[in-house]
């Protein structure tokens, strides 16, 4: 009599799906992006992030981060701004990545920086330094931020000229884009600054704010943040997000989030 051999354990779902790269793009010698496939099954909203990574090496862990996802909900492809760190566990090996690659993409899209986490307004201030643009790219291509505010700010801080990623997307594709195009030409605005080399704007966005330029530069009849009016989102550094935080709360707009939505937000994520 044979015993019999107990069935098979059945193998474990991969938390990750395994895309394929479809373009890269080399900014500067400090900033990329780059496109991969979309999976059938993958939803987000606009302004979410996601785990992104490479495979291990010589079989080891994968390496992965959070990045925010730069193309909006409606694409066909999964869109990411990254910096490049010489030494970074991730970056160093992603910045090298060419069309073909395979890249891992988390299953489980999430984030506060979206439509829905601030209240109705009048004026969507959508504020970014660095790649702190990428949560904007999405949600500034969705018609629904047009459909609810009246108009849509995308401000971007760099340091170097070189580094206004996308600012042919702002300045003249956008209106080409067959759902937004109309929309962008009429309700939308890019004001990117720049803080370590001559440009037509120059300055850190609290320092813009304080001194009430940004309000004038708008046409805004009140050199201040209105509670009643604007919504405002953040993304960047650490440093940044805090001196945003507290001066936006000196203006008496009030944080939200995805379970109470408020007056602004900021992705925590990023924050630590």
């Amino acid at each position: 009599m044979t015993t019999a051999e107990a069935p098979a354990a059945p193998a474990k779902a991969s938390p990750y799906f395994e895309e394929t790269v479809l373009w890269v793009k080399h900014w500067t010698d400090r900033l990329f992006s780059f496109a991969i496939t979309r999976p059938d099954s993958f939803r987000f909203r606009s302004g979410e992030f996601v785990m992104i990574g490479l495979p291990g090496e010589d079989g080891g862990k994968p390496v992965l981060r959070a990045y925010s996802i730069a193309s909006p909900a409606w694409a066909e492809t999964i869109e990411f701004l990254s910096i490049k760190v010489q030494d970074g566990p991730l970056t160093s090996r992603l910045q090298h990545i060419q069309p073909g690659d395979t890249v891992l993409m988390g299953k489980k899209p999430t984030g506060t920086l979206v439509l829905d986490a601030v209240r109705p307004g009048k004026r969507l201030f959508l504020f970014g330094t660095g790649t702190g643009l990428a949560p904007f790219l999405s949600v500034a291509r969705d018609p629904d931020a047009y459909a609810r505010f009246g108009q849509v700010i995308v401000a971007h801080g760099v340091r170097e000229v070189s580094e206004l990623a996308y600012r042919d997307l702002f300045t003249a594709e956008i209106f080409d884009d067959p759902l937004v195009g109309d929309e962008a030409r009429a309700q939308l605005v890019y004001y990117p600054t720049v803080t370590r080399e001559p440009f037509e704007r120059q300055g850190r966005f609290p320092d813009l704010i304080t001194s009430g330029r940004i309000f004038r530069d708008l046409g805004l009849a009140e050199e201040r943040f209105n509670p009643e009016e604007d919504r405002i989102m953040l993304c960047g550094s650490m440093p940044f997000i805090k001196d945003m935080a507290a001066l936006i709360e000196s203006h008496g707009l009030k944080e939200g989030s995805n379970a109470e939505p408020g007056d602004f937000v900021l992705e925590r994520a990023f924050v630590g």
